[in-house]
């Protein structure tokens, strides 16, 4: 099939490559998010997509909205016969939906119908799951409720962060992409309708949804941590000023800190919660690099009975 390969961030890069690497399919042109700013100087940046595309010589199509009349002619005189889609970044509108024959092809990073929406791994490692995995479904109107093509499970391990399972799911889901994109051109592959039951939804994390709350259990307070590093990051209130939570680990044996309470040895710093303690290993200052929490400690000499988070 003639493909136009639709993403922005790195995540997407790995199932553009498999579709280049396709020799069944040609990746005729890749639509992505206008340049934007990055950095310190906040110089306009293509995105991770866009310069993959430009090093393997694909035309490269940057819409403002995927609305833009220009987009849609340009779009409709390249004929695509199927649209396959990783984190694009933008509401595709009907008139878009239409132009590509066999529709547009999105890889989500969950098990559809569960997190539907824009940050299905992190609120898939904030809720605790064991198992998620990626599907591949038609796009509809509606939000990630189109029909499913097929299916991949990962396991969430104990100490996953939303950047490490994003990252095996995005290589695994290329491979999905990419067998999603032959079932449909030679006809075994035929989308199913999502149940109605076990419908949840993933809305972006805000920062305020990443501010830890220690009157938690030890158990959800890692949870927040891990889903949500590398981004926004997990973050409390230290004298005043924002303190990223960049790792913690639970620690069931140690039940004497009340809520926020520090306490901190030569080498270890631990911090109350609404169960057990947590110990944190690795934090960000406001302004700062991350550092080893015990580095952090003693260079601001916490003092006893100090909290956390007011």
């Amino acid at each position: 099939m003639k493909l136009v390969f639709a993403g922005t961030p790195e995540v997407a890069v790995p199932a553009l490559d498999a579709l280049i690497a396709s020799e069944r399919h040609e990746v005729a042109a890749v639509v992505t998010r206008p340049d934007a700013p990055a950095g310190r100087g906040r110089r306009l940046v293509a995105s991770p997509v866009a310069e993959r595309a430009e090093e393997a010589g694909i035309e490269v199509l940057k819409p403002a909205r995927p609305r833009d009349e220009d987009f849609l002619a340009r779009l409709r005189e390249i004929a695509p016969d199927c649209c396959p889609v990783v984190a694009y970044g933008a509401l595709l509108p009907k008139i878009a939906l239409d132009v590509p024959a066999r529709g547009w092809v999105n890889l989500h990073f969950s098990l559809l119908p569960a997190w539907r929406g824009a940050a299905p791994v992190q609120h898939s490692v904030m809720a605790g799951d064991e198992v998620t995995g990626a599907s591949t479904f038609l796009i509809e109107e509606g939000l990630d409720s189109g029909p499913v093509y097929g299916v991949l499970t990962e396991e969430v391990r104990p100490t996953d962060t939303s950047g490490d399972l994003l990252t095996r799911l995005a290589f695994a889901g290329a491979g999905l992409l990419a067998a999603t994109m032959d079932g449909i051109e030679d006809g075994t592959l035929h989308a199913v309708p999502q149940p109605a039951e076990g419908v949840t939804l993933a809305p972006k994390i805000t920062v305020e949804d990443a501010q830890v709350q220690w009157s938690a259990p030890a158990l959800r307070v890692d949870r927040v941590v891990r889903g949500c590093t590398p981004a926004p990051g997990a973050w409390t209130l230290f004298r005043g000023e924002r303190l990223k939570l960049v790792q913690a680990v639970p620690v069931l044996d140690r039940t004497d800190l009340t809520p926020g309470e520090l306490s901190a040895g030569k080498n270890n710093v631990y911090v109350g919660t609404g169960s057990h303690a947590v110990e944190l290993l690795w934090v960000q200052p406001q302004g700062k690099k991350p550092m080893r929490a015990a580095d952090w400690a003693r260079g601001v000499r916490i003092a006893h009975g100090e909290l956390l988070g007011l």
